[in-house]
């Protein structure tokens, strides 16, 4: 009864109606993704080539630091605008939301709640301009989803001489990490107190040009191949103990709040993409032509259609709602983990159904469709698989 009302009272404060500075946002991402995005994005997913120039250009709009406060460098936008703003790039090429997902979501959103006015100063202005991009190093090869199960370590040294400063030495490697190999700071978590599991675990911030820190392997993908996928090597890399983010042992924390957050971002990716597909699915399905009248008035062609719509605003409502949960200060996370879950789920579904909607030239690399395919595969996977989000919606229902 008491979750009942609960529910009651969160209907009745839910308007889902945007804001005339959200329009604005969606509108005018749009109109730049379709100008000077669009053309190139074929051309870099078979070069595997970032899009820099591309994203120097948005950051001009502020798309680099969208949740970022106006204190730090960014326009302190609400999370519903910043899911707008993913959709819309997405929608047009999801390896360039990934890019700009992870330098606004998992970096920057940590640092704001956990990094001390110095390091703001420092890295989070830089950010918020799109100076430099940031990278989120959790993954290893043998921890994905057990996050607490890393080896990285990282050991205390105190200072030789009075003019050095104490540091933190790190070792050990990284995978998967997106814009490793073009960012100007990467949050990295490692093992301060290996016995004490993920309770020992802490972050750092870490430039690119300390001692000890190389870009190792590039991830040959199957999609998103315009988005850098690195391996990160620590070899007695040296971090100044004023790079600590947080306190020690609060390492797992910091990446669970990074990740909470996230989700919705993924979710909005998903949803752009999908949204992406459905409309060359539409404008294909009017200009092809068979039997003597355009595939678009068979009926198979469009329950196709009206499922992949169907499926898209749920998602999309989903996300919305985990946004808003997020900017009314409510509990958002099982409510990120489902928007994460069915969109993540949904993409798979819709841009199956797109390329079924343009039959054999839909398995053709000439056509978007093709690429939005292989790219929303990883989707269900990165910032926790679906089996883990049906974990954490299980354990909210049934604590």
């Amino acid at each position: 009864m008491a979750s009942a009302k609960r529910l009651t009272r969160t209907l009745d404060t839910m308007d889902f109606s945007l804001k005339d500075h959200q329009k604005l946002i969606r509108d005018t991402v749009r109109q730049f993704m379709e100008a000077e995005v669009k053309p190139s994005v074929k051309e870099r997913d078979r070069a595997e080539r970032f899009p820099a120039e591309e994203i120097r250009k948005i950051a001009e709009l502020g798309c680099c630091g969208m949740l970022a406060p106006e204190e730090w460098g960014g326009p302190g936008l609400d999370t519903v605008s910043y899911v707008l703003m993913l959709e819309e790039v997405a929608r047009v090429d999801v390896a360039m939301s990934t890019s700009l997902g992870v330098t606004n979501s998992a970096v920057q959103a940590p640092l704001v709640e956990f990094g001390t006015d110095a390091q703001k100063k420092k890295y989070l202005k830089r950010l918020a301009s799109g100076e430099i991009l940031g990278a989120f190093c959790l993954t290893e090869a043998a921890a994905g989803s057990d996050a607490a199960g890393i080896q990285a370590t990282a050991t205390l040294k105190s200072s030789t001489s009075s003019t050095s400063s104490a540091s933190y030495v790190l070792n050990g490697a990284k995978t998967w990490v997106t814009n490793g190999s073009v960012a100007g700071v990467f949050i990295v978590f490692a093992k301060t107190d290996p016995a004490a599991g993920g309770k020992g675990i802490t972050a750092f911030l870490v430039e690119p040009g300390f001692r000890g820190f190389r870009v190792g392997r590039h991830e040959d993908k199957m999609g998103q191949r315009s988005s850098p996928s690195v391996e990160i090597l620590l070899n007695d890399c040296e971090v100044p103990v004023e790079n600590r983010l947080g306190e020690e042992g609060q390492g797992l924390k910091i990446a669970l709040h990074a990740l909470d957050g996230g989700r919705i971002g993924i979710a909005a990716q998903a949803v752009g993409l999908a949204q992406g597909a459905l409309e060359e699915s539409v404008k294909y399905a009017k200009q092809r032509r068979a039997f003597g009248k355009t595939i678009s008035e068979f009926q198979a062609i469009q329950w196709m259609i009206a499922d992949m719509q169907t499926e898209i605003a749920a998602a999309r409502g989903l996300t919305h709602y985990a946004a808003w949960l997020k900017d009314s200060g409510g509990r958002m996370g099982a409510a990120a983990s489902k928007a994460k879950l069915y969109a993540s789920e949904m993409v798979n579904r819709v841009v199956a159904k797109a390329v079924q909607v343009h039959g054999s030239v839909g398995y053709s690399r000439e056509t978007d469709v093709e690429r939005m395919y292989r790219d929303a595969r990883v989707i269900t996977i990165y910032e926790g698989t679906s089996e883990v989000q049906r974990m954490i919606i299980a354990r909210e229902l049934l604590k």
